[in-house]
């Protein structure tokens, strides 16, 4: 749970995204609005066939921070629901990485939580994602030697 009163929820992990179950989650008699942003997998990067994304993360620390993303979130939207949730490992072309739900009295908040929300996601989590072309090759964002290694490894 985040701060501010509202029903929160995050997850990272390597389990298909059941996109209707969390979109269950941000039911609340409440909420007049809801927004949902999904990011999926696509078969091309900066004009490069891609085979898939691999996705590493460190998850204490990004769930920690999937929960101070949540209490910003919650107290400058008036958010009744917040839901947060990554994939790690590889996904194929298709397939769902993230999803972020905000559900608000008022469509506008809840659109704008959800922009937020994944914006601060991708700008602070420390998840790490990498392209697989096809001759065997990956290419790391933002960490050209791959991600770093967590403290406890």
């Amino acid at each position: 749970m985040g701060g501010g009163g509202a029903a929160t929820w995050y997850h990272v992990g390597p389990e298909p995204i059941a996109v209707g179950d969390l979109v269950a989650r941000l039911a609340d008699p409440a909420a007049g609005g809801q927004a949902v942003f999904m990011g999926v997998v696509r078969r091309e990067f900066m004009g490069r066939p891609t085979l898939g994304l691999e996705y590493e993360a460190y998850t204490p620390l990004a769930l920690a921070e999937f929960d101070r993303i949540g209490s910003e979130l919650v107290q400058e939207f008036g958010l009744c629901r917040l839901v947060i949730v990554h994939r790690v490992g590889r996904l194929m072309i298709g397939e769902t990485s993230v999803f972020v739900g905000a559900a608000a009295p008022h469509r506008p908040a809840a659109f704008a939580a959800c922009r937020a929300g994944i914006d601060r996601v991708k700008d602070r989590a420390p998840i790490f994602k990498a392209e697989l072309w096809d001759d065997g090759s990956r290419r790391w964002h933002g960490a050209p030697d791959g991600p770093p290694v967590a403290p406890d490894a």
